[in-house]
């Protein structure tokens, strides 16, 4: 499935937005584990994501909407199974969403944040369906709004100006919009292998460049 290239914009905006600020020494930082989970609605109709906004006042990626998720805990171990016991946490914690097992998860792709960011994770995204009656609602102090979107729907608001997302988030929609529906997008994840993303930035000049597998230069830079 092709991916269409990223927007250009001069480098320091195009790391902040990515996953932090950046730093000369980054590329000496370990990426941080951490889960996500990308929550499904519309079975064999239609597709739809819930997607949360973070605080204004959050330090790390403030006022953006992303699916819901974080960083990995120490008592929840390491590999697979702390992910998806990570993921499930957090998407009761940002969504008040229960009744997902974390065996129901299903992978979907793997991102790790460029070396050249000094706040790097290496994020592992899972697919959920949404349980039936499931009420979704935020907290008001680390997510302040909530909703249900399709991908197109999405990214169109993101082009008007009325819906701020990062990187990561707006490419994830960007795959997502291909798929008619839920069941097409989970079926699809269940016969690919997940490879891990660690999208390598290009500078020339003043405009930087995030590729991505697949992409003119990836192989080379990687």
């Amino acid at each position: 499935m092709a991916t269409p290239a990223p927007r250009q914009r001069p480098p320091a905006e195009e790391l902040r937005r990515s996953a932090g600020t950046t730093d000369s020494d980054a590329a000496g930082v370990l990426p941080r584990q951490a889960a996500t989970v990308i929550l499904l609605r519309g079975g064999a109709e239609t597709l739809e994501v819930l997607l949360v906004q973070r605080t204004h006042a959050a330090r790390f990626m403030p006022g953006v909407w992303v699916f819901p998720g974080g960083a990995v805990d120490a008592h929840e171990g390491e590999g697979d199974s702390a992910h998806r016991l990570a993921a499930v946490r957090e998407l009761q914690e940002e969504a008040a969403v229960r009744g997902i097992a974390p065996a129901e998860l299903v992978e979907f792709s793997r991102w790790i944040t460029p070396r050249e960011v000094s706040v790097r994770f290496d994020t592992h995204f899972f697919l959920a369906r949404a349980p039936d009656g499931a009420r979704v609602a935020v907290d008001g102090d680390e997510c302040i709004d909530v909703g249900w979107f399709t991908a197109g729907a999405a990214l169109a608001a993101h082009e008007r100006g009325n819906l701020p997302l990062v990187f990561p988030t707006l490419k994830q929609l960007e795959q997502l919009a291909a798929f008619g529906s839920a069941d097409a997008l989970i079926a699809h994840a269940l016969r690919h292998e997940v490879v891990p993303v660690p999208p390598p930035v290009v500078l020339a000049g003043e405009v930087a460049r995030v590729l991505l597998p697949g992409e003119p230069g990836y192989d080379e830079e990687a």
